[in-house]
Parts: C-alpha cells; sequence; structure tokens
C-alpha cells in the first residue's frame, strides 16, 4: 500500500493557474503509473490525467487536453498536475491515485488501489 497526500488545492478566478502536488511514501513510487481524478458532489469520481511509472506516456480526459499537463518527479516521489485555462466547470475535489500494479497504464478508477485524501480547487466565474 503506499500513502499519498495532495496539496495545491484553493480558491482561483477563471482564466487562472494552480498547480497541485502529492507526495507518496510506502513503496517503489518509479514502478507505478499516477493518475488525477476528480469529484463533485452528487456525481462519480471523473478521470483527470495518468502518467506512466517512466514518464513516457500521459493520457488526459477531453475535457482537460491542452490545459493540464501531468508529471513526475520519481527522485522526489511526487506527481503534479498543472491546470491554467481553469473553468468554473473544474471546480471539484482532486484526487491523486497510484496504480494498482506495477508497470501497468490505465485510465480506470478500478485499477487504482491507493488514493490521497482529496484537495478542493474552486473556480469562480
Amino acid at each position: 500500500q503506499v500513502q499519498l497526500v495532495e496539496s495545491g488545492g484553493g480558491l482561483v478566478q477563471a482564466g487562472g493557474s494552480l498547480r497541485l502536488s502529492c507526495a507518496a511514501s510506502g513503496r517503489t513510487f518509479s514502478s507505478y503509473a499516477m493518475g488525477w481524478f476528480r469529484q463533485v458532489p452528487g456525481k462519480e469520481r471523473e478521470f483527470v490525467a495518468v502518467i506512466s511509472w517512466s514518464t513516457y506516456y500521459t493520457y488526459y480526459a477531453d475535457s482537460v487536453k491542452g490545459r493540464f499537463t501531468i508529471s513526475r518527479d520519481n527522485a522526489k516521489n511526487t506527481v503534479y498536475l498543472q491546470m491554467s485555462s481553469l473553468k468554473p466547470e473544474d471546480t471539484a475535489v482532486y484526487y491523486c491515485a497510484a496504480g494498482e500494479r506495477p508497470k501497468y497504464y490505465s485510465s480506470a478508477v478500478a485499477d487504482f488501489g491507493s488514493w490521497g485524501q482529496g484537495t478542493q480547487v474552486t473556480v469562480s466565474s
């Protein structure tokens, strides 16, 4: 099991930027894909972005493509989500997640076994 702690959420105006960070501990960080998901009250958790263990592959939800960038620093056991051109519809609790299996790449919620506590992102219009 891996422990994940997110930071960097907050309140921002539409068009602004935020960078989320997620620090991991407890297992070999560099062997697992890492993802970001988000959830609003009354809706299911939805995929935002994923990055492979080697940083070679990234994949984004259509709703954030071109605006968000996922990256990771395996030396610091940290994954990031740079969010730009934010929209009110990006308002949600954002969760960092670690892949369940080593060297496996997926965007499905079920393939992520460890989750952070979430960080609130609020975008005002």
